[in-house]
């Protein structure tokens, strides 16, 4: 070895020795998920976001087996009261046999036109718990159609059985069309639309007030009675209407949040993480 590389070593040695030194543990840093890389080729880390995912998959959670049943339970409520026209006592009206045919037919409407798929309600891969929770949710929408029809349909006369054929002509009509679910939710908003203005704001017009005098109620509005009499309308308080209107807006609304299919909205948010 030369007297120069035995000088060099020398000058080593004694850097080293002048270097301080930090005794510590050496930590892991955390994996990032989306490194940003620049131009010049170094790594900036960057900063890692919250996952969404668990709160994303219990706000689902929260509406589609919280909110659309309280939802629809709540139009099964109201679309069966009824205010006396007497002292506005609370009535509540069963719904007729036709009304739980009619609710079957608008589930099957449902099925056919895509606004709901029953592959992606029930199925195999589900636990028990949830299938039987998800068919929890379309008995509540079968409740609240049925109730919905009882709401719309007059309670007895010619009016009823008028109205029981204009919606079963347009349901028997529209299983044999071919359309969308949004198609089909306007076709309901306006035949549903349709029925309540002529029952609450035509044929109520045609009913006479309770008076306490038949010969009375005659005299003073003579054709307010025929009406009466001639269609078999029953007499109810003017807030049955504003009670219904509620009634058929909070079952379109049920509708609208309703989700297609329990699986496509599990794959949309895997889609979405990756």
């Amino acid at each position: 070895m030369s007297e120069t590389q035995i000088s060099n070593l020398k000058n080593k040695e004694i850097d080293l020795e002048e270097l301080s030194f930090v005794d510590g543990e050496l930590l892991e840093m955390p994996t990032v998920e989306n490194d940003v890389i620049d131009v010049e080729g170094r790594t900036k880390i960057a900063v890692k976001t919250e996952n969404q995912k668990p709160k994303i998959e219990n706000q689902k959670t929260y509406l589609q087996y919280i909110a659309l049943p309280l939802i629809f339970l709540t139009v099964a409520l109201l679309g069966g009261l009824r205010l006396s026209a007497e002292d506005n006592a609370f009535l509540f009206l069963k719904p007729a046999l036709i009304c739980l045919i009619y609710a079957s037919v608008l589930l099957v409407l449902f099925f056919r036109a895509g606004l709901l798929k029953l592959e992606g309600w029930f199925s195999e891969s589900f636990s028990t718990v949830q299938n039987i929770a998800n068919g929890s949710v379309l008995l509540a929408l079968f409740f609240a159609s049925a109730q919905i029809f009882n709401s719309l349909l007059p309670e007895r006369g010619l009016p009823f059985w008028v109205f029981a054929f204009c919606f079963f002509w347009t349901l028997w009509n529209n299983l044999f069309v071919e359309f969308q679910g949004k198609r089909l939710l306007q076709s309901l908003g306006s035949i549903f639309a349709l029925a309540f203005v002529a029952k609450y704001l035509i044929l109520s017009y045609l009913t006479a007030p309770v008076s306490a005098s038949w010969w009375r109620g005659l005299l003073e509005n003579p054709t307010q009675e025929a009406f009466t009499w001639l269609l078999d309308l029953p007499r109810f308080s003017a807030g049955t209407g504003y009670i219904q209107f509620f009634a058929v807006i909070f079952y379109l609304l049920g509708l609208f949040l309703l989700p297609v299919s329990i699986r496509k909205e599990e794959r949309l948010l895997r889609s979405s993480d990756s």
